[in-house]
């Protein structure tokens, strides 16, 4: 069953859809071909502003799947964007990349992505389910704790 309302079942799960950011250099935030969608790296970007650390120096695993969550929800905003508001199109999440900002020994980044794997089922439900990576990274734009893109089908 295709989710016509992203809103609505995002303020049921207690959050809300955040603005689409602009890109931040020479890219655009997604591009459509065929029945896909690629969505460019959206980074961790809160209520309150970049969620910039570095796991395993100065932010714990769950500090970074929050950070990974608000990711997903920049994704799902930027998903909504290309369909023009009617969510109806997505069919379903093909892929994560997930990129997180640790240090060499840290090597819970698999556990910092959940926080963007787990909101996707919780909103898409079957169709949330995905292949994903989930690597380190020395550094990430503006010292963002997490950045994640994605590639979605659609009708």
């Amino acid at each position: 069953m295709a989710l016509t309302d992203l809103s609505a079942k995002l303020a049921e799960l207690g959050f809300d859809l955040p603005e689409t950011p602009a890109p931040a250099a020479n890219y655009v935030p997604f591009v459509k071909t065929g029945q896909q969608l690629f969505i460019s790296g959206q980074i961790s970007n809160g209520p309150d502003g970049l969620i910039l650390g570095k796991l395993g120096a100065d932010m714990t695993t769950e500090e970074g799947a929050k950070a990974a969550q608000t990711c997903a929800l920049a994704l799902l905003a930027q998903a909504n964007a290309a369909v023009g508001g009617d969510f109806s199109k997505v069919v379903r999440l093909v892929k994560l990349v997930g990129f997180v900002n640790s240090t060499p020994e840290f090597s819970e980044q698999p556990k910092v992505v959940n926080g963007a794997s787990d909101l996707m089922v919780a909103v898409l439900g079957e169709a949330g389910r995905h292949a994903r990576s989930a690597v380190s990274a020395a550094a990430l734009p503006l010292g963002v704790a997490v950045e994640i893109e994605a590639i979605f089908e659609l009708a």
